[in-house]
């Protein structure tokens, strides 16, 4: 199958605008007879319905949630990138799109990410106007921070709320279109198939989980915004009912996924503390502004901070290694996520972890609190302030920044961060991969949509910290909007779509069987276990480090996982009421297919680039080494379950310069 990324011709920096100005219409009299659904209600998802429904189409918005301010987007701490330039420190649209590109390793479509660049600007005065209340500066303008990756400010943020606040602003203006009656707002319903009618997608079926029925809901287009598959590896930060469902069961009707083995492990998590875990907690990129990262240089005394003889205030300044500092001074702490996870990992094999499993590093405020109680006891006109004083006022600053953070981790570990080191280590948090779409945001399947971190198309190997939220307003706000028409434009004589047709019947009846099918097992084995399994292969080896041969012994491991899952799953109930069990089951058996096309696409791809680690294809530091000449294009699978079938969409690279990256 030929992939058309059906992006404009033209100079980069003038094509969205210039697309903008020529791409077809749909007139305001025929939008009010033209009907979309849209899944998910998360930053992307909530932005599109309610951008929709206000430009006059009918909408339907689906959510598992009870409501749609659940959406896993209130867990963005950190903020949102914009190339505002409030700071006057150099950054630009292009800055941006540069930034962006290198983070993800130059494997994401050039024209995309610009696009996402220039479209950040008008964002920050949406969430402005909606009243998001983004943290100032003295004068007035809002505040910025740094993230890692970049040497500009152009992170905006809401204390450590970030995303809530943003989900909120989008919340506010989904709840006028529901209150006009332009968008139909579903709770507690989620997407188990993808209807498609003479090709196009026309439809979904729902289960309400509240009773269990059965639905059909029908429309002109369907949108997904559905967030990423992070919980394949069931310990994630993902919120646990996050999963792959909507977007793998569209995947089995004909779209592509590309490019799923990128997956990205965030740097700053708290630590694996047991077996009973569930998830694990994110701490905010935001931390590494102030935040100094070290491990002892001495494996003696990592050995007895593990055995708890020693905290890191007992290892003097001069037998420390602030790692991340000394190998890459020019970004220091701010080296983004993929670097700064593979660090932290060559620290603790080295024996040098602080926790006392042995997987956690330090992540050390003591250096910020001094310097910020200097320079507030000055503010302040305190002469000759004592230690102590110095320190109150410092632990005061840190906590108008990070307070809830802070208050966060105390409560999870019982450590009180003001005093001790905070302790961290990677964790998976974000899908670069995603279902393939071309520059209209619409995959291979015509009338279905992916928006968010449900598609593959800005991040590369690699998602810059503050881009998640800024990707995904941008797809909702400003970019579907426009994009939705090039498809509706030709549906404007299309009669509405009605759900008795031989195809809704067919689907229905399919999702019926499969519910049937994990319900009939009877097994003694919980569906938790299952997933709890799969995730531990899948992070062993697809995680932060992945070779042939394990990526071979991961297939076949999970291919037996599956087939056990079969015989020996025990989903209690029925479906004819709420049973979070089989909810359960349902996303667990699609997270085995998932978990087999990342090892599939792991090893197709002969080179390690961002996220994407392969043990043979490293440069003489440890560092990841690309293949331009072989391996410069988006790997768009088709779903097969003998073989998946290998797709290709070249990347051309005109306006940057492919090259390694260096953060040194």
């Amino acid at each position: 199958m030929a992939l058309k990324n059906n992006v404009p011709e033209g100079d980069l920096a003038e094509k969205w605008t210039k697309y903008k100005s020529t791409m077809n219409l749909v007139a305001p009299n025929n939008k009010r007879r033209i009907e979309i659904i849209v899944v998910g209600t998360g930053l992307a998802g909530a932005s599109a319905a309610a951008t929709l429904g206000e430009l006059g189409y009918q909408v339907k918005c689906f959510t598992f949630h009870d409501s749609p301010r659940r959406a896993h987007s209130i867990a963005a701490q950190g903020g949102i990138n914009a190339a505002k330039n409030y700071q006057n420190d150099g950054d630009s649209v292009y800055r941006l799109f540069y930034d962006t590109i290198k983070g993800g390793d130059y494997r994401s479509r050039e024209a995309n990410v610009h696009r996402l660049a220039e479209v950040s600007t008008d964002i920050i005065d949406q969430c402005v106007a909606q009243g998001v209340p983004f943290a100032r500066e003295y004068g007035g303008l809002l505040a910025n921070r740094s993230f890692g990756g970049v040497q500009v400010s152009r992170t905006f943020y809401a204390r450590g709320q970030t995303g809530q606040q943003l989900l909120i602003g989008a919340y506010q203006a989904l709840s006028r279109q529901i209150a006009r009656g332009s968008v139909t707002m579903y709770n507690r319903h989620e997407m188990l198939d993808l209807v498609k009618v003479d090709g196009k997608a026309r439809g979904i079926i729902t289960r309400n989980l509240l009773n269990g029925k059965i639905e059909r809901h029908a429309a002109h287009c369907v949108v997904l915004a559905t967030g990423g598959y992070g919980n394949v590896f069931y310990l994630s930060t993902n919120a646990m009912a996050s999963n792959v469902t909507a977007a793998w069961r569209s995947v089995k009707k004909g779209a592509l996924m590309a490019n799923p083995c990128y997956t990205q492990i965030h740097p700053t998590c708290i630590p694996v503390s047991g077996e009973y875990q569930s998830k694990l907690t994110l701490m905010s990129e935001s931390l590494r502004n102030d935040g100094r990262v070290w491990v002892p240089k001495s494996v003696a005394d990592a050995e007895a901070i593990q055995r708890g003889e020693k905290t890191g205030l007992d290892i003097p300044e001069e037998d420390r290694d602030y790692y991340l500092e000394r190998r890459y001074p020019a970004f220091g702490n701010l080296v983004p996520r993929d670097v700064a996870s593979r660090a932290a990992k060559v620290a603790c094999d080295e024996g040098k972890g602080v926790s006392k499993t042995g997987l956690a590093v330090f992540l050390d405020f003591a250096s910020a609190i001094q310097r910020y109680g200097k320079a507030e006891a000055l503010i302040q006109g305190i002469n000759n302030p004592s230690s102590k004083q110095i320190t109150e006022l410092g632990e005061k600053v840190v906590e108008k920044k990070y307070g809830n953070l802070f208050q966060m981790y105390e409560k999870i570990t019982g450590e009180n961060p003001y005093k001790l080191p905070m302790k961290i280590y990677p964790a998976v948090h974000y899908t670069m991969g995603g279902v393939w779409v071309d520059y209209n945001l619409e995959t291979n399947v015509p009338g279905l949509f992916a928006l968010g971190e449900a598609n593959f198309s800005d991040h590369g190997a690699n998602r810059l910290g503050a881009s998640a939220l800024m990707q995904g307003l941008a797809d909702g706000y400003f970019v579907i909007p426009y994009t939705i028409g090039q498809f509706l434009s030709n549906e404007i004589r299309t009669p509405s779509i009605s759900p008795e047709t031989p195809e809704f019947a067919k689907a229905e009846k399919e999702v019926n069987e499969r519910i049937q099918r994990v319900l009939a097992v009877k097994g003694n084995q919980s569906v938790e276990s299952f997933h709890r399994r799969l995730g531990k292969i899948v992070w062993e080896y697809c995680g932060m480090a992945r070779n042939a041969e394990g990526l071979d012994k991961g297939r076949k491991m999970i291919r037996e996982l599956r087939e056990e899952f079969y015989k020996d799953v025990f989903v209690p109930g029925t479906n004819e009421e709420y049973n979070p069990e089989l909810e359960k089951a349902l996303r667990v058996a699609d997270f085995l297919e998932l978990g087999e096309l990342m090892m599939v696409d792991a090893k197709n791809r002969e080179e390690s680039c961002g996220g994407h680690f392969r043990e043979e294809h490293k440069s003489e530091e440890g560092e990841a080494k690309r293949n331009d000449a072989d391996y410069t294009y988006v790997a768009a699978w088709e779903w097969d379950d003998f073989e998946p079938i290998l797709h290709k969409e070249d990347l051309e690279f005109k306006n940057v310069e492919l090259k390694t990256r260096s953060y040194k």
